[in-house]
């Protein structure tokens, strides 16, 4: 559903939310990121930053979206471009990467849909956020460390990995994409619940955003820079 998102908050902002995250004084975030820019548009490969549990806390790091694609979906091809979104976690293929050691937050300013109402141009992209501002939130997420083929001209590479679970989609996407949305957290106590909690507690999470929480911030371009 969702191949196509922004994330333009600044890397003191991201450091700044992550405080909520780490729960005791002697947890210490790390910031790998290095000079981390505003990302318009985050499309399908494209590099981006993800937060994930370390033993001494949490760490900001860049990863390729696009998980590993299940082995059937990769017959007769030469490469893997990666899935993104991950709505099926009783698959036996994403059940492997929803421990505690392999789900990250992915952080987003808005998010794009392709245009399913009656009427609309073709390839119309409708870009959502919490408010006109463009407040930050995270996609409840995935990754692995992984070695495949994701394009023929770079040949086999290892690279770190992401996507993050989708779910039906709420009052205000529903008219734009009828059959998903990405699962949006936006408060602390989510945030630290997908971090560090069992699988089945941490899965609970998998629901829509209440009807009501987001809005349309741009419609037609292939960025949203706020």
């Amino acid at each position: 559903m969702c191949n196509l998102y922004a994330q333009i908050a600044s890397q003191d902002r991201l450091r700044h939310v992550l405080d909520a995250v780490v729960e005791d004084d002697d947890e210490v975030i790390e910031d790998l990121t290095g000079n981390l820019p505003a990302q318009p548009g985050i499309f399908p490969d494209y590099p981006a930053p993800i937060v994930r549990r370390t033993p001494s806390g949490v760490q900001l790091m860049r990863a390729r979206w696009g998980m590993p694609s299940p082995a059937f979906a990769l017959k007769g091809k030469r490469t893997d471009p990666g899935v993104t979104n991950i709505r099926n976690v009783a698959s036996p293929h994403w059940r492997r990467w929803l421990g505690v050691e392999h789900r990250c937050l992915v952080p987003l300013t808005s998010f794009s849909g392709i245009d399913g109402r009656p009427g609309a141009p073709r390839n119309h992209p409708v870009w959502f956020a919490l408010a006109e501002d463009r407040p930050l939130a995270f996609f409840a997420g995935i990754w692995t460390r992984w070695t495949s083929v994701r394009k023929l001209k770079e040949g086999e590479v290892a690279a770190d990995l992401f996507g993050f679970l989708t779910c039906p989609p709420n009052a205000e996407v529903a008219p734009v994409h009828p059959k998903a949305m990405p699962v949006i957290l936006t408060e602390p106590a989510e945030w630290r619940l997908w971090l560090t909690a069992p699988a089945p507690e941490a899965l609970a999470l998998q629901r829509p955003l209440p009807d009501g929480l987001l809005r349309i911030v741009a419609e037609g371009a292939r960025e949203d820079a706020g």
